[in-house]
């Protein structure tokens, strides 16, 4: 094979990589700048997914070897989505007035890479104390808020970034080598953090961790916002209003017109009220499955690193699937019947689980429902936010989310020494049963999404 062949063969290739970063040949027809920002975001997501997968699989289990209690968790978990609550609307008030989207969501990224760097470091110096403890504790906090402080720039750019017609492919091919980047950190570093041993382990697994979030940043700074420096509406003269007073004019301005502004939108009202009874539920459990697996189950971090994978594996089994289901269905009829389902495994893991192969079988049907549930979640969410004010709805959603988060985790950590593991996963299941029904009744097809003044 001479080298012309060589390339022939290469330029192919590149092709065929290039069109599967896109979804697929839909995207074909779109301007060039807009398939260079899907294959970027393509290989973002791929980059992020490893990078998360490890601190989230190991994060429960590097804070119990750390000393931190099972209690503590659960009100770490409350605390942080109050705390997160709190700076959302400042975050998507500031993306309005800046326009600066794709730079505060960059910004808040890369403050995020550096608490998980420190939480590498760190121990090396302070093991064994109980200074450590708090510290590692008020990293995992600055992490949480530093991620959502960059949603409401992050949910705007998507959002105009993705054509509608192409979302639910586009996004079921990026789930799912996302999916493979997780089951790949998952096995790899799961064994490794058991062959070296804690906390030398966890210290490794969140140093690369940090290296592979810094590599998807790199492709998210290579994006292509299509309204870069983009505002809701006319701001005032330099002459008018000095800096920083001008911007806290603003964002004091646009607070007394929440109310409002919500009201011209009453179908994101009956969103939002599925959305906080369908988080709350969920997090009455959600913080207590690692723990359970750890001290109950005595499971190694290489044990947790497999149902992992099985959660992962069954998860990209869905992804495309239910891509081309929700372009072909819509996003309701499929979003309902992933709601009725997934109430099914925290009462499972309640009344079921007891040994290490029984948590593979929940994590990996819990994979496949929580797969197809996530993409059609995030396209119905798309869909209840209007175009022109979707930073500041994105905002108002995720407030929502982290709320009834806090006060899930809180009444979970509150019920878990009276009723133990088994009550607070039959609550969840209960609650999510409800929060179904809720979004049945309440949640339907919006209307075409006005648009108003976003000064109101």
């Amino acid at each position: 094979m001479d080298l012309n062949q060589l390339r022939q063969h290469w330029s192919r290739l590149s092709r065929q990589i290039n069109r599967f970063t896109w979804g697929g040949a839909w995207a074909a027809s779109l301007s060039a700048i807009q398939r260079q920002n899907l294959t970027h975001f393509f290989y973002d997501g791929l980059f992020s997914a490893a990078s998360d997968k490890i601190i989230l699989t190991y994060m429960t289990i590097y804070l119990l070897t750390l000393g931190v209690t099972r209690q503590q968790i659960g009100f770490l978990s409350s605390f942080s989505n109050f705390v997160n609550a709190l700076l959302l609307l400042p975050a998507a008030f500031l993306v309005e007035y800046s326009g600066a989207r794709k730079e505060i969501t960059v910004k808040s990224a890369i403050a995020s890479r550096m608490m998980v760097l420190l939480m590498a470091i760190l121990p090396f110096f302070l093991f064994g104390t109980t200074t450590l403890v708090w510290i590692m504790l008020a990293l995992f906090l600055l992490r949480e808020a530093a991620n959502n402080f960059a949603f409401p720039g992050w949910m705007a750019l998507t959002g105009d970034m993705i054509p509608l017609e192409g979302r639910g492919r586009y996004f079921g091919t990026r789930n799912f080598i996302m999916g493979l980047a997780g089951i790949f950190a998952a096995l790899v570093i799961g064994e490794a953090i058991t062959q070296i041993g804690s906390p030398i382990g966890y210290q490794f697994a969140y140093l690369l961790a940090a290296v592979l979030g810094g590599v998807a940043i790199l492709f998210f700074m290579k994006l292509n916002d299509p309204h870069p420096g983009k505002k809701p509406d006319p701001q005032p003269t330099e002459e008018q209003v000095q800096e920083p007073e001008r911007f806290f004019q603003g964002f004091l301005r646009s607070l007394t017109g929440i109310i409002t502004s919500i009201k011209q939108h009453p179908h994101f009202i009956n969103f939002a009220i599925y959305v906080a009874a369908w988080n709350f539920s969920i997090n009455i459990a959600a913080p207590f499955f690692n723990v359970y697996m750890v001290d109950t189950l005595y499971m190694t971090a290489a044990m947790i690193g497999v149902t992992t994978v099985s959660n992962t594996a069954a998860n990209m089994l869905v992804q495309r699937r239910v891509g081309l289901l929700a372009d072909k269905w819509g996003n309701r009829i499929v979003t309902i019947i992933f709601l009725f389902l997934i109430p099914f495994l925290p009462l499972f893991w309640g009344i079921w689980v007891r040994q290490y192969w029984h948590a593979l079988v929940i994590h990996t049907i819990g994979g496949l429902l929580w797969g197809g549930f996530n993409l059609v979640s995030f396209n119905n969410l798309l869909m209840q936010t209007p175009e022109d004010q979707r930073a500041r709805f994105s905002a108002y959603y995720q407030i929502i989310v982290t709320l009834s988060l806090s006060a899930g985790a809180a009444l979970g950590s509150f019920l878990i020494p009276k009723i133990d593991f088994t009550g607070v996963t039959l609550t969840s299941a209960a609650g999510r049963w409800i929060a179904a029904f809720l979004f049945v009744f309440l949640v339907g097809k919006p209307a075409r999404l006005k648009k108003v003044r976003l000064s109101d």
